[in-house]
């Protein structure tokens, strides 16, 4: 493959490992895009810590300016979680015909959450022959070692699986979505009330685009379709978690004391016309002191197997699986393509 170029929309601490990796790969950043004054006109080698690269960080509002100039093989979004909110990067992407990929926990697979954005950007890009898609670590460690486990099961009643993450590494709005720091009555009020509705009302909220989806909400989705299950009904509800003591967190500014809430669990069930039942969860919250990330999932059936993996690196293997894919998205069908429809997440070899 050809010496590809990359222009990289987000310069935030995900972009540090992406615009590394993408040289590692023998590719090069053409353009760089933010909306952060502090790295805008700054030289991308004082984000990724090396020499200057010649590429300077450019102000959002001449995103389209870039990519038009810069013509790219594939544009990095790694911006914010929701599909309503790299919106208007993916489109742009679409309408200009460029490649793109995105962190964007949502775009893993958005056709379940926000089907209505997701048929507008799937037209524009087939319109413009280019490919649109989101990745990152659950491509893999939730979705392609899972379907993987599936393929050597001969009977599947089951798949169930647990991600933990710190949300004290992923900045202060997410740990406010995850309801840290609130009380148990807020709580209440403010997170798990929200899921607290019939299978209609959701999908009323679904198709508005203004539902908000856990993670575990597209992964589920993904699973279905990577593994050929037809969705009969999903639900999801959202728990609060507490310690046994005060945790001090310097994200949320404060002291999450005993009987506050330092996140929750986000659990994800859904049933399939195949029999074959899903019941996932993400836990984000505020670590105590004995707590790490870690990766557990089940396939249940003949035979059973119980995958365990602890204290995975969540951030470089987000931003290795966004780089690797790249030229699964160049190969791929114009419009929005999630990567179940890709094939296996492969390392890239020069």
């Amino acid at each position: 493959m050809s010496k590809l170029r990359i222009v990289q929309y987000g310069c935030g601490k995900m972009s540090e490992y992406t615009m590394r990796y993408v040289y590692e790969n023998g590719w090069e950043i053409v353009g760089a895009i933010d909306i952060n004054p502090d790295v805008i006109g700054k030289d991308i080698g004082s984000i990724i810590a090396c020499e200057n690269k010649g590429i300077v960080v450019s102000s959002a509002d001449k995103a389209e300016d870039v990519i038009k100039s810069t013509k790219p093989d594939a544009v990095i979004v790694t911006t914010m979680s929701l599909l309503e909110d790299v919106k208007d990067a993916l489109m742009l992407c679409a309408k200009l015909g460029v490649n793109a990929i995105t962190t964007c926990e949502e775009a893993f697979y958005p056709m379940n959450s926000n089907p209505n954005l997701t048929k507008k950007i799937d037209a524009l890009a087939k319109e413009n022959n280019c490919t649109i898609t989101g990745s990152g670590y659950q491509d893999a460690y939730w979705g392609n070692l899972i379907s993987t486990i599936c393929g050597s099961t001969q009977t599947i009643n089951k798949i169930k699986g647990s991600s933990s993450y710190n949300v004290e590494d992923y900045g202060i709005a997410l740990a406010k979505a995850h309801g840290a720091g609130l009380t148990e009555e807020e709580f209440a009020k403010e997170i798990a009330s929200v899921d607290e509705i019939s299978d209609d009302e959701r999908q009323k909220i679904i198709e508005s685009g203004k539902y908000l989806p856990s993670y575990m909400w597209n992964v589920n989705g993904w699973l279905c379709d990577k593994l050929g299950y037809t969705v009969e009904s999903q639900s999801q509800k959202c728990i609060p978690t507490f310690n046994d003591e005060d945790i001090e967190s310097s994200t949320l500014g404060m002291t999450v004391k005993k009987g506050v809430c330092t996140g929750m669990r986000a659990v994800v069930t859904t049933t399939t016309k195949e029999g074959v039942t899903l019941e996932t969860e993400c836990v984000g919250k505020v670590y105590g002191k004995d707590d790490f990330d870690c990766n557990n999932w089940e396939v249940i059936g003949e035979p059973n197997t119980h995958l365990v993996i602890e204290r995975p690196a969540t951030v470089e293997l987000t931003c290795a699986s966004i780089v690797n894919r790249i030229p699964d998205i160049i190969d791929a069908p114009s419009g929005f393509v999630p990567t179940s429809r890709m094939g296996e997440l492969k390392k890239y070899r020069k």
